[in-house]
């Protein structure tokens, strides 16, 4: 599918994004190991959230929906059924690794798959720790690539610190952990996001943060909750917060956003870069913090460095960091973002080709991107190589070319994001 992109003045409005992304993927999973019922309101309803819940169902998980809510029947932790098809999690690296987690702990055969391009991920990052605890896991290339097997026990605990910023691998292994007898530890050095943490501890999990790093999980528990309200997805309010950060003119909106620290990183960028974003009427659901933002358009922006311990915090973000970057005055540095090039695409090669399509001049790094300010972009025609947050941040940078855009593989958009070219066309004139 291709969208052309014409080029604005104003950007103004008031958004609603859809729910988070993470957290839709772990309500969907907690809730199936609670004992009892729960509701799941503002559930994103996108590509990767209904592979987890299509994986669940195969469990033998319950689910009914009444409009924006969903009901879930939860099976506690050793009610599952054993699947009778592969369990196929698209394009969801989420599902893919958070589910491994869950497998393990089943006593039960099961198999793992996902797209062509998930198989291409890296997956022994999960299942080397996982095989620690005691579950037997095998797979493509020695466990790297799925297709996996997997054939769960009771686990250990484990102790463990990850090798890289992945809060997917920490989601898995706390996950699994809820099947040991007894304490594990898992250090996270990157502060990676703590969705999975939040989650336990709302659900009534003896879980606890020591220090900057430590999350320590004593299991077994029981796990009970009612409601999972879920905020609207910072990184799907991007897009919008990027654009009318750009637009010469214009204010822009943004209701119930969740701003959970280890996902705010892309605000306190753009505050450092000189941009007009201020955060309203904070409150918390399910110990997730939440508010709405306000973004005035018209201000001059700088270049800067990110690098070190920002760089988890605004992963997802890059991409549209780096348009961002192409409008302020000086350079911009990202450094320590090698993780991209194990994403939905190699995000650091896409986006930086993709640009230079645009006139942009951009520099791929090994482990990140050098973005000179200052260029006029031209119209062109770009692809999102199947990447949704490519396609997101390409759909932004085009809203202040010369001339219209033509986007191809715009359809990517459906796996976190399917309304996106609408409300886009929403609030740009």
């Amino acid at each position: 599918m291709e969208i052309t992109i014409k080029p604005v003045e104003k950007i103004a409005g008031q958004v609603k994004v859809p729910g988070d992304k993470s957290i839709s993927h772990r309500a969907l999973l907690f809730s199936a190991l609670i004992e009892g019922t729960i509701e799941i309101e503002g559930l994103l309803a996108a590509d990767d959230t209904r592979a987890t819940l299509n994986c669940l169902k195969e469990l033998g998980v319950e689910f009914a929906a009444d409009g924006e809510k969903l009901t879930v029947k939860g099976r506690g932790l050793r009610g599952f059924e054993e699947p009778d098809n592969v369990l196929d999690a698209g394009n969801s690296g989420t599902t893919a690794r958070l589910l491994a987690g869950l497998l393990a702990g089943q006593p039960f055969y099961s198999t793992l798959t996902g797209d062509g391009s998930l198989r291409r991920r890296p997956m022994k990052r999960v299942t080397e720790p996982l095989r620690q605890m005691g579950a037997s896991i095998s797979g493509r290339h020695n466990s790297e690539h799925l297709p996996l097997s997997i054939r769960g026990y009771d686990l250990l605990p484990i102790s463990y610190t990850l090798p890289v910023p992945s809060a997917q691998v920490k989601s898995a292994l706390l996950i699994a952990a809820l099947y040991s007898r007894g304490t594990s530890e898992i250090k996270d050095p990157y502060n990676t996001r703590d969705h999975t943490e939040r989650a336990l501890r709302y659900l009534g999990a003896e879980i606890k943060k020591a220090g900057r790093s430590f999350i320590i999980l004593k299991s077994p528990a029981k796990l009970k909750g009612e409601r999972f309200r879920i905020p609207g997805d910072i990184s799907a309010a991007a897009p919008f917060i990027v654009a009318a950060t750009l637009a010469p003119r214009g204010e822009l909106y943004l209701e119930n956003v969740g701003i959970n620290p280890t996902r705010t990183g892309m605000l306190d960028v753009l505050a450092q870069m000189g941009a007009g974003i201020s955060i309203l009427n904070e409150r918390e659901d399910n110990c997730e913090p939440v508010a709405d933002l306000l973004v005035r358009g018209g201000f001059k922006l700088k270049g800067v460095e990110i690098s070190g311990e920002m760089i988890p915090r605004v992963i997802d973000e890059i991409p549209l960091l780096a348009v961002a970057a192409l409008f302020a005055q000086g350079e911009t540095v990202i450094k320590g973002a090698s993780e991209l090039r194990v994403k939905e695409s190699d995000r650091l090669s896409s986006i930086s080709n993709e640009l230079q399509k645009m006139g942009a001049l951009i520099k791929e790094l090994p482990d990140g991107l050098a973005i000179s300010g200052g260029a006029r972009l031209s119209g062109a025609r770009c692809e999102s190589r199947g990447d949704h947050r490519i396609a997101m941040a390409l759909a932004t940078a085009a809203l202040f070319a010369g001339s219209e855009s033509v986007i191809g593989g715009a359809e990517a958009v459906a796996a976190s994001f399917p309304g996106f070219f609408t409300v886009l066309n929403g609030i740009a004139s």
